[in-house]
C-alpha cells in the first residue's frame, strides 16, 4: 500500500483530550453505568446466594430420605 492511500491522524495532546472528556457528559453517564452494574451485580450474588443456602437444606434432605430408603449407598 502506498502512503497516499493510508489516513494518517494526529492524535490531539493529552491535556486537550482530558479537558474536552472532562467538560463532556460522556464520563458521567460511563461512571453511572459503572455503578448501576455494581448494585446490581452485588444484588444479583446475594439473590443467588440466598437461594443456594436455601436448596442445599432441600437436597440434604433428599438424599438422607433416599439413603434411608437404601436407594443410594
Amino acid at each position: 500500500m502506498s502512503h497516499s492511500l493510508l489516513s494518517f491522524r494526529r492524535t490531539p495532546p493529552l491535556p486537550r483530550s482530558l479537558s474536552q472528556f472532562i467538560c463532556e457528559e460522556d464520563g458521567a453517564t460511563t461512571v453511572e453505568y459503572a455503578v448501576m452494574l455494581a448494585l446490581l451485580l452485588a444484588v444479583m450474588i446475594g439473590a443467588i446466594s440466598q437461594v443456594g443456602s436455601q436448596t442445599n437444606g432441600l437436597w440434604s434432605g433428599i438424599i438422607s430420605g433416599l439413603q434411608a430408603v437404601g436407594f443410594i449407598p
